[in-house]
């Protein structure tokens, strides 16, 4: 009789376990979030910080001082991570020349970024996923490429995370590809990135999503004195930069001035690095930057890929452009000691946990369409099954139309659905989902007449 009773308390206690489970986590990603290392974290910086300078100015010479000595540092390390993903990861330093006569650009020089790709093993998978830091920084004056600038959080912040991500991703197999870069010349107007999304719109690169992230470590501000490591932001655009007077007549019609590819991004990151992260609040800024100011992931969305920047939730502006100096009581300078290795933790497992979920997710659905053949208060939605990819179903995503976030999510192994609530007062999307729980990005309705 006691084993009966204790049995019986063990199914209560194993159903309502499994009831109150809310967030379904893919085992693999949860694994990975745990590895990030704020020890890791904090020797890359550390070793970035010791090259003195990294001006994208500075010298190439030099094998242990400026870019140069940098770059081939980050190559390093990214050739170490490649030896345990069984052939999959290879790195380059990707080179052009710069003439001399661009605003921040006196001299003729070589500018590298170095990129790591670790190829999906999906050969009929063709997307690519990108994250992205900055590698050079700065001094007070941008142009002084011998003093020294320590860079520890821009973007050293950024680079580690990069390098962390890579490490623990590299030694695991995801059916799309994802595609590892620091990137130099951003202090002097954006010019690796420029040169990379370029290149990529040339070569008609399929490019589903970049993360970029620039000045992610630091947990307090200046002048506010805000002490926050709970919050990061993501900014995303609104109407797209790219092709906006081809799209404008459409997105005016069906009021889709908040759901353009990188909002949609945003979203998506919000959501799953919520899902994956403990005590990380991602709060998204309804701008493409900071005001009047700008970031990497600008040239790919100017080149029409969907791009988002991550960045710390408080800004410290005595920490940042600023030669070391006390001056009138107060510490000037970007250096390791201000930086919150916990919090970066956070941050770079939010990047990996979204790189992860899209890359092992199977394609987004094809030709998503919106049924209004008659007026009617319920909303019928059709698509077709995605390139690539093995589908355990779709994801109907719903909100209302002054809604910031997807509010309801339906599910569903067919190829359409109607839904009870009106195509005049909701907006919807369509995702497609996996066994494991990973999510395509959203794809927002064309339609159907």
């Amino acid at each position: 009789m006691k084993q009966l009773f204790i049995f019986f308390l063990l199914a209560c206690f194993t159903q309502q376990s499994k009831a109150q489970q809310i967030i379904e986590r893919d085992k693999e990603i949860e694994q990975m979030v745990k590895e990030v290392s704020p020890d890791s974290l904090k020797i890359y910086i550390k070793t970035l910080v010791a090259f003195g300078t990294r001006n994208t100015l500075s010298t190439q010479s030099n094998p242990q001082r400026g870019i140069g000595a940098a770059r081939s540092w980050v190559l390093t390390k990214f050739n170490e991570f490649a030896k345990q993903s069984n052939g999959r990861m290879t790195a380059i330093i990707d080179t052009t020349t710069l003439q001399k006569g661009k605003e921040r650009v006196d001299t003729t020089l070589l500018l590298g970024n170095v990129v790591a790709t670790l190829r999906g093993t999906d050969p009929t998978d063709k997307r690519v996923f990108i994250i992205s830091g900055h590698l050079d920084n700065r001094r007070s004056d941008v142009m002084d490429r011998k003093g020294d600038a320590p860079g520890a959080n821009d973007d050293g912040s950024g680079s580690a995370a990069v390098l962390e991500c890579a490490r623990i991703m590299s030694k695991h197999s995801f059916a799309a590809t994802i595609i590892f870069i620091t990137v130099s010349g951003e202090e002097q107007g954006l010019l690796g990135a420029y040169y990379m999304a370029e290149k990529a719109k040339a070569l008609n690169l399929p490019i589903e999503a970049v993360l970029n992230n620039d000045i992610m470590g630091s947990n307090n501000s200046n002048e506010t004195n805000i002490i926050n490591n709970t919050q990061v932001r993501v900014f995303s655009e609104g109407l797209p930069d790219y092709e906006l007077d081809k799209k404008a007549k459409a997105i005016r019609q069906f009021g889709l001035e908040n759901d353009g590819i990188s909002r949609q991004l945003a979203r998506y990151v919000k959501e799953t690095g919520e899902r994956y992260v403990d005590n990380l609040q991602v709060v998204m800024i309804y701008r493409n930057d900071r005001f009047l100011r700008g970031g990497d992931h600008t040239p790919y969305v100017e080149n029409g890929f969907a791009a988002v920047r991550i960045t710390e939730m408080n800004e410290n502006y005595n920490r940042q452009h600023q030669d070391i100096r006390l001056e009138n009581g107060i510490q000037y300078g970007d250096v390791l000691e201000y930086i919150d290795f916990e919090y970066l933790r956070k941050n770079t497992a939010l990047n990996l946990a979204n790189l992860a979920n899209l890359s092992k997710a199977p394609a987004r659905p094809e030709a998503v369409t919106i049924d209004v053949k008659k007026l009617g208060n319920t909303t019928s939605l059709n698509w077709q099954t995605p390139k690539t990819g093995k589908v355990k179903g779709y994801y109907i995503l719903l909100r209302e139309t002054t809604s910031a976030f997807w509010q309801k999510k339906f599910f569903t192994d067919q190829l359409q659905i109607v839904l009870p609530y009106s195509k005049d007062n909701y907006f919807f999307a369509v995702q497609s989902v996996n066994e494991s729980g990973n999510e395509s990005l959203p794809v927002v309705p064309g339609v159907n007449r």
